[in-house]
Order: structure tokens, then sequence, then C-alpha cells
């Protein structure tokens, strides 16, 4: 898919997640449309996946750690076909498939996510298998960046170097902000490059809202440098709606009528200039 299309297709996306949030009457919109991006690029240029076979052997792992932000999966693994369109409109009713968090009788799902902290240490074991039998599929991981507060995230980055797993990328989206506010208030982050950098990891930064950016780092990660990856993807909490950028309340916030139909009218704009 070139350049363009994706661009097209995260607008399309982006439509859909709103629609899918305001009719569900519940999501955390803030963190899954700073994702929104990212997710579009891996699933329509960089995972080597199948709807058809969600769990052919050779196929590539993909963790989505930041498991509240379900709602923006949902939405991408839809559209490759694995999650059918009755499936998807029933989000948010009772008894509906498709939770608040992702879990594995969910084709496309890897693991149940959303106790934070557990999907970089899953990457980990998924990548270190793919070494131990001579695999060639590689792991992909989302994190969030006020998730980086737990502990068992850096045992898994020892783990990662340790064990040279450069078949695990890991990607934080880094937005600044979490639930209680700004990241840096909560608990401080910076310098994260250095970080991660001293763990022995392949340290990366990426414009995650720009697709041009996101293309262009992850088709050119080297996957033969014996250092796992740590992409730093800067992204915008909210990107997209312009009064959800960088407020932190839309992170758990559903939109009122007037915000949704304003919001809805932004995006179609912008699908119609990409066209």
């Amino acid at each position: 898919m070139k350049h363009q299309e994706l661009k097209l297709k995260a607008e399309q996306l982006r439509l859909r997640l709103l629609q899918l949030i305001y009719e569900g009457g519940t999501g955390h919109t803030g963190g899954d449309l700073s994702v929104l991006n990212v997710l579009t690029v891996l699933y329509n240029k960089i995972l080597h996946v199948d709807p058809k076979n969600p769990k052919m052997a050779d196929r590539d792992r993909f963790v989505l750690s930041k498991g509240h932000c379900a709602e923006a999966l949902y939405c991408v693994l839809n559209d490759k076909g694995f999650i059918p369109d009755e499936e998807l409109k029933a989000y948010g009713t009772y008894h509906a498939h498709l939770g608040g968090h992702p879990d594995v009788t969910i084709p496309g799902v890897e693991i149940n996510s959303g106790a934070l902290g557990h999907g970089l240490s899953v990457g980990v074991g998924m990548a270190l298998a793919a070494k131990m039998d001579n695999k060639a599929y590689h792991t992909f991981v989302v994190m969030g960046d006020g998730e980086q507060a737990e502990g068992s995230i850096y045992e898994a980055a020892m783990a990662g170097n340790k064990y040279h797993l450069d078949n695990l990328v890991a990607i934080l989206d880094r937005n600044g902000l979490q639930i209680s506010g700004s990241t840096e208030d909560v608990m401080p982050l910076e310098n994260i490059r250095e970080r991660w950098t001293a763990f022995g990891w392949d340290v990366i930064e990426m414009n995650g809202d720009d697709v041009d950016n996101i293309v262009e780092t992850l088709e050119n990660i080297d996957f033969t440098n014996k250092k796992p990856h740590f992409i730093i993807s800067h992204t915008t909490k909210g990107l997209g709606v312009s009064f959800m950028e960088n407020v932190a309340k839309w992170h758990h916030g559903v939109p009122k009528e007037e915000e949704y139909q304003q919001a809805i009218k932004d995006i179609e704009a912008r699908i119609e200039r990409c066209k």
C-alpha cells in the first residue's frame, strides 16, 4: 500500500473508531487516536499476518500491551478481515464478543492484555521462542508511556538484551498523558532514550503522527544487529480531533452528540483531501 493510501486508510479508520466509541458508549478515545496511525501502518505495510489463517505458524506476532486501547485494534482487525462487521457493531452491548480489552478468543489477538506492564514480557517470550525454534517471524509490542512505571517492563528489557532478541520490536506510544495527567508529573520517564540504550536496546525515535515517518522507520529496522529494538513513537493524545488533542480528560472520554458531529465533520473533510 502506497503512503497516500495509508494516510487515507488511517483517516477512514479514525472515522470508524469515533463511531465505534460513540455508538458503544465506552472507550479510551485519546490513546486510541494516538496509536491508530502506527497500527494502520503495521497491519497494512509491515506485519506478515493472514485473516484467513490467523494462527499460521510463521505469522508475525503483535501484542497490544496497552490493552485499554482495544477499540483502535478492533477497527484495524475488522478492516483487515479478522473481525466481522456484526461483531464490531455490537461493541458496547450486553454479551458482545468484543470487550474493553483484547482477549485470545478474538481472531488476530495473541494475548489477553489490559493489566499494564505484562505485554513486553510476553513479547520477549515469543521472540525467544522464535530464536529457539529457528523461525523467521518478528514480534511487535505496543506499550503506553504511562505503562512505563510498571517494574515488569524492565525485567523484560534486561531479558531482551541478554538473549539478543533482534527479532523483537517494542513501540512506545509517547503521547505524554495518562489517566491522571502528564506522565512527567505522575512518574517522570525522561530520559527514555538514555534509559533504554543503557539496557542494551537499539533505540530509535519517530514521529508517530506522521505516516511517512512511521513507514520509513519500520521498514529500516535492522533485524540482524543482535539487539532488541525500542521505538519511541512521539504522538499526540487525541490525534485528529482538535478539541481532544493533548487533553488528559479524553483518556477515556466519550464524545457527546455535538462533539461527535464536529469530530466526524473534521475527519470527513480530511478524507476528502486524501482522495
